[in-house]
């Protein structure tokens, strides 16, 4: 055989590895790359026996078969080890929050499923594509030991060899160009001119470009420029053409000339040979080959990894993976796949190979990011997302610190990158930057972070040395952030352009974990921590833009001097971005000169509040964006919160009255306050109020806000804990909003879990919303009104709602300010700004202001403010005082409030005050009059009497409010009074109310009951005008929406065809109805005329509109409650019954059934049809009478409005329902609007018998009247549709239950739907009445026993075939007659039942039930006759009481004993049929007989985990594609087919039109309509048409009652929503 002989010549070779080459260079081109396609499978084949068996038979020395049986025995003693999986774009992975020490630790999800993390909190996402299964890792999530492998010698030599041989070819064909040659041994003995034009992909050109491009330069059709666009964008590359050096030079100018006339950049075209061509295909194909090796053994991979790392012998070259590594960014997607997956599986697989690729990493690092950065593709094909693998661990990623400089690595190449960004001060500046390079630089940064994410536990000095030396970089790039993109306020006009802002703010949040992981590293090390910060104060030294460049001056303000140096925020430029001030923030023991320390974030917030007080306005929006993000959630801890924190250290070293005296300045209010400057003009006034209102809330922030780690004694858990209190206290809030309310560290955690307990109350989701956590009632204590994270929507929110609330409660509604905990030692001196001389200053002049009532000087939220301050004071002076006596004190805000404030303010001050109180308690501390115990009883008393004042002012309230009542029903009693004397002889008048009539209530038949009442006069939803329906009134229509409809179907996905029996006889299985629905809103039809014309005008005049509505199909949304509509139908009043109850019963002794049938007969085709008739059931000839004998009389006459309106909905039930054009002249339109008729009652039945509800008096009065009008709309089709028409549709028919002549291809009683067959006879019937000189239509009596014959004809006609289709055992009188109809059947079927002991009398019982329910619902409709009041109760029991309401006997077999002789014929006529004999042995079982009563069609079960919903979808592949990419599984919940949904693979024609699977599919499955579940996204999609869809709430919902679209945390244990499939979907 053929791999025997080269194995042996291989292994006798004196240079083997020629000689395997050199076979290659013989094999590869004979395979791949042929003139021709090969067929499917056929060039695998050739690869596998004449190339890789070889190869494999060399390795292993033998048959590779047995080499791998040997191998077993290694692999079933070691350990377990990483799965390696690789994953695909899309793909769902989890991550363990209790035990991956960060989010990228994840698992693939069969090793999750197996994993001991499935009772832990995880949280799911869908994959970028790229990573590999963290299962087994020794650090990250499970440990594992690994044993020694031990391999035989000879084998590993042989693998050592063609490793390298092999590795070695396929990275010279990955890396291959233009201008190389190949080698001696792979050159083809003959070199042919044949060539390859491969165009590559690139992401600069769209699809359609490159289609455009491809038919103008290779004269190709759009669908084969269309499939190699489609594999470009999937492998990467496509060879396009293949001919001669020429041609193919000639095929690639063109393709570049055409490509450079869309965009500038042409496309990427290259020429190479055949021979090369098939050499790289091959190259791909070792790269599988490679993965498979090395995975039976693991000294197989680490032979491997040996060779891929081993130095070249020329120490010019590189090893052979950084060459492939560099090369990445050149190659296209499929050749980048096969490496990184290599890698994967073999390099990152071993600890020790790990750590050698990751030095060889970040040797190239930079080199790599600037590939990258140049490049088209996206990150998750590129080699430096493998990055996420390897600096992720934490001991590489220190060995890596220390070996390798990686941060300084890093952040170099940032610096590289961005270089191009900075202006002559070196700041960034980044107007006019490129947003897609910026991008890739950003995520650097990522790099970054992984590298940081743990921090040390032990520290060595080659790690402080290497850290701080990265500490240094880093803080020269932040040094280019410092002061970066300065404003300078704008006056006069407005700026011209908006400065660019995005990318600064979008770097800061790149920054904002990276700044406190630094912070956290350098924490973990005294020596390191203070290093890093003398470093960071030098480097704050350092910067050009510091704010030091006048001399500083003297202020003077209530005998205090500030030496500071001059500067205004509102003229200077000013900078948000101060990266190295903030880092500064965790100084403690350093001596710094902290009233510069303070400068930077002090001018940051009085930035945002000249900005709040719109002093900015002319400088755009770009600045209120910037403030906007300063203080938001995603900025703040790294911005607003250092900033305050920087302002408290200084506040906390600074004298208290030279730290506000700094502040008043640089809010531009010291002279305000010094009294020094005034102005009339209101704008500048305004702004000032709104300035001094920011300052005391700054100064609230500085003394109030201590729930910061080292300012006070709290951890982070309080911390967050409130922050919840606070969300709360805004309104009760759902998980989500929360989470996305609280900061994030870097393992995307809030700490919500762990507080959310105990400050708040789930309250459980009901059937819709979802769930919303409460706030306790203890925890409203701690509200803080002027809390530091609201904006200013949440403080006025939260202020009302705490108001609210305590007004019910019926509590004090004053907010006062919470006890907040102590500050530390280091920040004690803080609370000294409230009493210091500058604030009592403050406060005198605020206070002054509001007692001069002079409203353009003060604002309700300053003395708001004011009052909160003095209530702080206030607080903190009766904290003091009562942990230390008297003389120990020295916070004495109170007496210096009474000295220094006059008294007159004074009072009003202690008066008005919230804290009036606390005033009180401080006095008594102060003046030691009596114990806090005595104080309590007078504040109690305070108290006590303050509710007692309020408790008579709330009853003076209620008493004049009930005295008020009384006056106005006094006045109104007399009026009434007054009119019933007028009008005393119109109240005499009114007769007196009668009992309710005991009219029959029976709807068919002789004794028909009388139609109790016709429509109510109606009112117009758009003029508003009242009409009486009247037949020869302007009509009155109904909106209404015809569809198709298969949610009664019984064969789901069976399509209807016009070339069968339908339309005209509906099938058994209901496979696609018309349902007609109204929202019940009455109109005009000339008011819906007018209204849908100036909806199409309206419409039309918006060109650029997505439109919701088709207006060529005649949609139009109704004008009251906006459901979707496309026609109406008109109110035709119910015909009254003037039955002669008398001349009924006399009728009826002659008119029996046979009679009837004959007579019918006779009508059809004259006497000699009768005759023939008479003969089929009796020799005698009967006698008979005219049809017309019983009573005739002249149809209604219709106005031409309803006419017109008859005509539009017939039409569009149609042209739905058919799915054709309209045309007036088709038989088949009254057939449809019977039809449509016929599938709504169903429909409305199903829906009732699935809730239980009653079968009258369920339905809502608009539902009732869109049922009616439509059932009156049905049988008027006869008078607007040709007689002979009607006539031949009822013979039709008819030929299904008696013999009609000249009716052939009938179809048998097991095809047809006999409600729908009831329908059409009964409306349809009157037809043949009309005569050729007159237009007449039955009597009330000829219709009564119309109506009784044709509905005791059908039911038993259906009987039978219910009976034909169940069977079983019964006892009683009905199971005797049922034994007796089952005997008869019996003999006319051949005995093909014989089988049958009995026969089940309630399932035919129930088998029937629907069919009567419908019957009772059409003939309520038709007649107008009540059904008994038992029918509106109970739905159960219900089928004597639809007998009665019927006119059939109570015990239906009664039917075939009273008709005996007569059914006996008809029975044996009707299974005389060859299809019921085909279907009785079985041979069409599946298309004719279904199980009766049908089932009810529901959503499919899904199952409760939906993790196991993911893992059915991780298995799904697509059924028209052979590759491995991921998918987007969507299931459908009509019948649970899996589908390939948003993917050109499974794209189908429809109607000439290409269309997703999920559209075709819809179409098969709902006629148009689908509900699917896109897996993955936990979405359900409802689907109307190819171009209407909307978004659903997912089924699934998590353990807080919401639903996440990005498969977020907390998706364990999932509940699932109670979906049924009631009525129609629409």
């Amino acid at each position: 055989m053929l791999f025997l002989f080269c194995h042996q010549k291989w292994q006798e070779a004196s240079n083997r590895g020629a000689a395997i080459l050199s076979y290659l260079g013989e094999q590869v081109p004979l395979i791949y790359c042929l003139e021709t396609e090969p067929q499917q499978g056929e060039e695998e084949q050739k690869v596998e026996q004449r190339l890789l068996h070889p190869l494999e038979c060399f390795l292993f020395g033998e048959d590779p078969c047995v080499g791998l049986e040997k191998l077993q025995q290694y692999n079933s003693s070691s350990s377990a080890q990483q799965c390696g999986r690789v994953f695909k774009e899309g793909e769902t992975v989890y991550s363990c929050r209790d035990c991956a020490i960060d989010p990228t630790c994840v698992l693939c999800i069969e090793c999750f499923q197996k994993s001991v993390h499935k009772s832990h909190r995880y949280k799911m996402h869908a994959s970028a594509g790229g990573g590999f299964c963290d299962c087994g890792d020794l650090e990250l999530l499970i440990c594992v030991s690994q044993d020694e492998c031990v391999m035989d010698p000879g084998l590993r030599e042989r693998a050592q060899m063609l490793f390298h041989l092999l590795l070695r070819y396929t990275t010279d064909m990955l890396v291959w160009e233009e201008t190389y040659e190949l080698s001696e041994e792979l050159k083809p003995k003959v070199k042919e001119d044949t060539y390859f034009c491969v165009l590559y992909n690139d992401e600069h050109h769209s699809y359609d470009h490159v289609i455009y491009t491809l038919q103008r330069a290779i004269a190709c059709d759009q669908n084969q420029a269309q499939i190699y666009t489609a594999l470009i964008d999937k492998e990467g590359r496509k060879a396009v053409k293949r001919g001669t050096l020429r041609s193919c030079q000639q095929a690639k100018d063109n393709i570049r000339r055409n490509s450079e006339h869309i965009i500038q950049i042409p496309l990427r075209v290259e020429i190479l040979h055949t021979a090369v061509m098939a050499h790289q295909t091959f190259a791909l194909r070792l790269g599988a080959w490679f993965q498979k090796i090395i995975g039976y053994l693991v000294g197989l991979r680490e032979v491997f990894c040996q060779v891929a790392l081993e130095p070249a012998a020329d120490n010019n070259q590189l090893c052979l993976i950084s060459r492939l590594m560099l090369h990445d960014a050149k190659l296209y997607k499929g050749g980048r796949k096969v490496v990184h997956e290599l890698i994967f599986s073999s390099l990152l697989m071993d600890t020790e190979f790990k750590r050698q690729f990751a030095m060889k990493f970040t040797e190239h690092y930079k080199q790599l990011q600037e590939d990258f950065i140049s490049d088209d593709h996206q990150r998750n094909i590129s080699v430096t997302a493998l990055s996420v693998q390897i600096f992720t661990v934490p001991t590489l990623a220190r060995q890596l610190i220390e070996e390798g400089s990686v941060i300084k690595v890093i952040i170099d190449t940032v610096m590289d990158m961005m270089s191009a960004h900075l202006d002559s001060n070196n700041r960034f500046q980044f107007q006019g930057h490129n947003p897609d390079k910026f991008f890739r630089v950003q995520v650097i940064f990522h790099d970054l972070r992984y590298i940081l994410i743990s921090k040390p536990s032990v520290w060595t000095e080659t790690l402080r040395v290497k850290f701080l030396e990265g500490i240094r970089v880093f803080l020269r790039f932040l040094c280019c952030m410092q002061g970066m993109e300065e404003v300078k306020m704008q006056l006069g006009q407005h700026v011209e352009v908006e400065p660019e802002w995005e990318a600064g703010f979008t770097l800061q949040m790149q920054l904002r974990h990276i700044l406190a992981m630094f912070q956290d590293w350098c924490s973990s090390d005294e020596r390191v921590l203070l290093l890093a910060f003398q470093e960071c104060h030098r480097a704050l030294m350092s910067c050009t833009n510091q704010p030091f460049r006048s001399e500083p001056t003297d202020s003077y303000m209530c005998k205090q001097i500030l030496h500071a140096r001059p500067y205004k925020v509102s003229q200077e430029p000013v900078s948000i971005h101060l990266p190295i001030s903030r880092l500064l923030a965790e100084v403690r023991l350093l001596r710094l000169n902290f009233t510069e320390l303070a400068e930077q974030p002090l001018r940051c917030v009085v930035l945002a509040a000249q900005v709040c007080a719109d002093m900015w306005r002319r400088n755009g929006l770009s600045l209120v964006s910037q403030v906007y993000y300063y203080q938001d959630v995603k900025c703040r801890d790294e911005m607003f919160d250092k900033d305050v924190i920087m302002l408290q250290i200084a506040a906390s070293k600074m004298d208290p009255n030279h730290f506000l005296m700094l502040v008043l300045l640089r809010f531009e209010l010291f002279d305000i306050f010094n009294g020094n400057s005034s102005s009339k003009d209101q704008e500048v006034l305004k702004q000032w109020n709104r300035l001094t209102e920011e300052m005391l809330y700054l100064i609230i922030i500085i003394v109030g806000e201590r729930y910061v780690p080292g300012i006070s004694h709290v951890t982070k858990e309080d911390v967050t804990m409130r922050e919840v209190i606070h969300l709360l206290c805004i309104q009760p809030m759902a998980h989500s909003s929360l989470v996305k309310s609280l900061p994030e560290n870097e393992s995307h955690e809030t700490g919500l879990e762990t507080v959310i307990s105990k400050v708040a109350i789930f309250k459980k989701p009901g059937v819709s919303g979802h769930g919303l956590y409460e706030l306790k009632k203890e925890c409203l204590k701690e509200f803080n009104p002027f809390f530091y994270h609201y904006s200013r929507p949440q403080h006025s929110k939260a202020e009302e709602a705490q108001k609210k609330r305590r007004t019910q409660e019926s509590s004090d509604k004053a907010l006062r300010p919470p006890v907040p905990p102590p500050f530390c030692p280091a920040f004690s001196n803080i609370v000294y700004l409230l009493c210091c001389d500058i604030f009592i200053h403050i406060l005198k002049r605020i206070f002054q202001k509001a007692a001069e009532d002079r409203s353009n000087r003060w604002t309700e939220p300053m003395i708001q403010r004011a009052l909160h301050l003095v209530g702080q004071a206030l607080l903190e002076e009766k904290t003091q005082l009562e942990s230390s006596s008297t003389e120990e004190v020295t916070f004495d805000f109170s007496l210096k409030a009474q000295s220094k404030i006059s008294p007159f303010v004074f009072s009003e001050i202690v008066s008005v005050c919230l804290s009036c109180k606390m005033f009180e308690v401080v006095k008594c501390l102060r003046e030691k009059s009596g114990p806090v115990a005595s104080f309590s009883v007078d504040h109690s008393t305070l108290e006590e009497s303050v509710q007692d004042k309020e408790k008579a002012e709330r009853k003076r309230k209620a008493e004049a409010a009930k005295a008020h009542r009384q006056k106005i029903m006094a006045q109104m009693s007399a009026m009434q009074k007054n009119f019933i004397e007028s009008n005393k002889m119109l109240y005499d008048n009114v007769p007196e109310s009668s009992s309710q009539s005991d009219a029959s209530r029976v709807a068919v038949g002789p004794q028909q009951g009388v139609c109790s009442t016709d429509w109510e006069a109606q009112i117009c939803i758009l003029c508003q005008e009242e009409q009486e329906v009247q037949a020869q009134a302007p009509a009155m229509v109904l909106t209404a929406c015809v569809q198709r409809s298969t949610v009664l179907t019984q064969n789901r996905g069976k399509t209807l065809s016009l070339k069968g029996s339908y339309p005209l006889f509906m099938p058994p299985d209901l496979a696609v109805g018309t349902h007609t629905g109204s929202c019940g809103h009455v109109m005009h039809a000339t008011c819906w005329q007018k209204y849908f014309e100036a909806v199409q005008n309206t419409t039309r005049n918006r060109l650029h509109a997505d439109l919701i509505i088709d207006l060529e199909n005649g949609e139009y949304m109704c004008p009251l409650c906006k459901s979707l509509c496309n026609t109406v139908i008109p109110l035709i009043p119910v015909e009254p019954s003037k039955l002669n109850y008398e001349s009924a019963e006399l009728v009826g002794q002659h008119l029996t059934l046979e009679c009837w049938i004959q007579i019918l007969s006779s009508r059809i085709r004259g006497e000699e049809a009768a005759e023939e008739a008479t003969a089929l059931f009796d020799e005698s000839r009967a006698e008979f009478r005219s049809i017309l004998s019983f009573g005739v009389q002249e149809p209604p006459k219709f106005s031409r409005s309803i006419t017109e309106m008859l005509g539009v909905c017939a039409t569009t039930v149609h042209r739905v329902g058919l799915q054709t054009a309209p045309n007036d002249l088709c038989p088949y339109m009254p057939v449809m609007s019977w039809n449509t008729c016929a599938y709504t009652i169903q429909a409305i039945e199903n829906m009732l018998q699935e809730e239980g509800k009653p079968l009258f008096g369920s339905l809502q009065n608009r539902q009732l009247s869109g049922l009616k009008a439509l059932v009156q709309f049905s049988a008027a089709q006869r008078l607007k549709s040709s007689q002979a028409v009607i006539q031949k549709h009822f013979a039709d028919m008819l030929a299904v239950l008696v013999p009609v002549p000249n009716v052939e291809n009938t179809p048998s009683i097991l095809e047809v739907d006999f409600f729908h067959l009831l329908v059409g006879l009964v409306l349809s019937i009157p037809a043949l009445y009309q005569e050729e000189a007159v237009d007449l239509q039955p009597s009330a009596v000829s219709t009564a026993y119309n109506h009784l014959y044709l509905l005791h004809l059908l039911t038993m006609t259906h009987m039978l075939q219910v009976l034909l289709a169940s069977h079983g055992p019964g006892e009683g009188d009905e199971a005797q007659a049922a034994a007796e109809l089952f005997s008869i059947v019996s003999q006319h079927t051949d005995r093909l039942r014989a089988g049958v002991t009995g026969f089940c009398v309630e399932g035919v019982k129930r088998g029937v039930l629907p069919f009567l329910r419908c019957a009772a619902l059409f003939f309520n409709c038709l007649t107008g006759v009540p059904p008994p009041e038992e029918l509106s109760e109970s739905p159960e029991s219900q089928l004597h009481l639809l007998c009665s309401y019927l006119s059939l006997p109570s015990n239906l077999f009664q039917l075939f004993q009273d008709h005996r002789d007569f059914v006996t014929t008809l029975i044996k006529r009707w299974c005389e049929n060859t299809a019921i004999s085909k279907a009785l042995k079985g041979e069409i079982i599946s298309h004719l007989l279904f199980r009766y009563p049908h089932k009810r069609n529901r959503l499919i079960d899904l199952p409760e985990d939906y993790s196991v919903l993911l893992n059915q979808a991780s298995h799904f592949k697509c059924p028209n594609s052979s590759d491995d990419e991921r998918k987007h599984p969507t299931l459908c919940l009509l019948c649970g087919v899996m589908l390939c949904a948003q993917s050109p693979c499974c794209q189908q024609q429809l109607n000439g039109e290409e269309v997703g699977a999920c559209t075709a599919h819809a179409t098969i499955c709902g006629a148009g309509v689908g509900m699917f579940l896109r897996v993955r996204e936990c979405e359900i999609i409802l689907m109307a048409s190819k171009t209407r869809g909307s978004p659903y709430p997912a089924p699934y919902l998590d353990d807080y009652g919401e639903t996440d679209p990005q498969l977020g945390i907390h998706f364990h244990k999932k509940r699932k929503r109670k979906v049924f499939l009631n009525g129609i979907i629409s």
